[in-house]
């Protein structure tokens, strides 16, 4: 027993994420230009930049929708390339479209993820994540029928549905209202203690509230990659007018 909680204890430290060297062109534009970083458990990552700064390109070559040109993606030391499906398990993804079947109800369409990700006792882990997004009073209507903030709420809980270690989220907090707002940054700090998460957003407030590191691509290029303290220590500055600094 002892050399088996050892082991789960050495495996759950060594989680992680590991970006190196990619890089992806289209046609003669470079979307993403040679980009290292690595994320691990219990993390919170901000990832900001304008628009056309190459997050969204990194973030589908990180899930495995688009393939880099150079360099290594590894989840836990496996990438996409040796085993598709084992890499894909292990990662939860809203993408900023949050493309739905709308005409689906919520329950039923989260029966349908869980189904995919063949999910042990899906009853339960369905009332679960309904509980944490919110969707109690929604879960009995079809999908297009709810305001664009339910609508996110879920696309957050088809991404959690099968307990991610890597989650990651483009524009989350999109139509959310204040309160929802609110009830979202708690369910993702509390995804972060056994998850790594990548919070790719405009909202800056969203970033200080709820991320311990940030990341800043500018035109394909990482300018910076530290915690928002150190950044504020380093350029004496709040975290907007960084932004302008490095994305001018």
């Amino acid at each position: 027993t002892i050399s088996h909680s050892f082991k789960d204890c050495y495996l759950f430290l060594i989680m992680s994420l590991t970006i190196s060297q990619i890089s992806k062109t289209f046609g003669a534009s470079i979307a993403v230009d040679n980009i290292s970083f690595t994320i691990n458990t219990g993390e919170v990552v901000g990832f900001l930049g304008p628009n056309g700064a190459g997050k969204s390109t990194t973030m589908k070559m990180i899930v495995g929708f688009l393939q880099a040109d150079n360099g290594t993606i590894t989840l836990n030391g496996l990438s996409c390339e040796q085993d598709a499906v084992k890499y894909k398990k292990m990662i939860g993804y809203l993408p900023e479209s949050n493309a739905l079947y709308e005409d689906m109800y919520v329950k039923e369409y989260l029966g349908f993820i869980a189904a995919g990700h063949e999910i042990k006792n899906p009853s339960n882990r369905i009332k679960e994540v309904i509980e944490q997004t919110g969707l109690n009073l929604m879960q009995a209507k079809k999908i297009n029928q709810l305001s664009k903030g339910y609508k996110q709420r879920v696309g957050m809980a088809a991404a959690i549905i099968h307990s991610p270690m890597l989650l990651l989220l483009d524009e989350p907090t999109a139509g959310l209202d204040p309160n929802q707002l609110t009830e979202i940054r708690a369910l993702i700090k509390s995804l972060s203690a056994n998850a790594m998460i990548l919070f790719s957003t405009h909202i800056l407030q969203e970033v200080t509230a709820i991320c311990d590191r940030v990341l800043v691509l500018n035109k394909g290029k990482l300018v910076a990659n530290d915690t928002i303290t150190a950044l504020a220590q380093k350029h004496e500055a709040g975290l907007e007018e960084i932004f302008k600094m490095l994305t001018h």
